[in-house]
């Protein structure tokens, strides 16, 4: 079993301002918890595809500077560790990217694959299913 959080837009009105409806809410967001192994792999890669730009800039930078700048045994080792410390702490950025774009944690989930995570979140949600993808 594996642990996904469950991000989404806080519950709203229907209608807005002036009895305009509201706009569809953005679809909920299903986050794994634990080590993420293609971060560990990929880093800079892994960061940039989840749309993490000053996390994927932090991690060039520290690269590089370790590369240039540090001799070569202790420069693999250091590099090693710094891919260790990305692969654990690449869910948390993700997590914290969508509290900056204003989703809430709506609860946690924990199921074998992120399809049947999305199979409970509507059992136990059923005002997030309309916005699921």
């Amino acid at each position: 079993m594996r642990l996904y959080s469950v991000h989404g837009e806080p519950p709203r009105d229907q209608t807005g301002p002036e009895g305009w409806p509201e706009p569809k809410p953005r679809a909920p967001v299903l986050v794994p918890e634990g080590f993420a192994f293609l971060a560990f792999l990929f880093g800079v890669l892994w960061f940039l595809a989840h749309r993490l730009w000053w996390e994927a800039a932090g991690l060039f930078a520290l690269t590089l500077g370790i590369m240039l700048l540090l001799p070569d045994p202790l420069s693999g080792i250091l590099l090693i560790a710094v891919q260790l410390i990305a692969g654990m702490e690449a869910r948390d950025r993700q997590r914290t990217r969508l509290a900056r774009q204003g989703f809430a944690e709506l609860g946690v989930v924990a199921a074998p694959d992120p399809d049947l995570a999305w199979f409970r979140v509507a059992q136990q949600r059923p005002e997030l299913a309309r916005a699921m993808p």
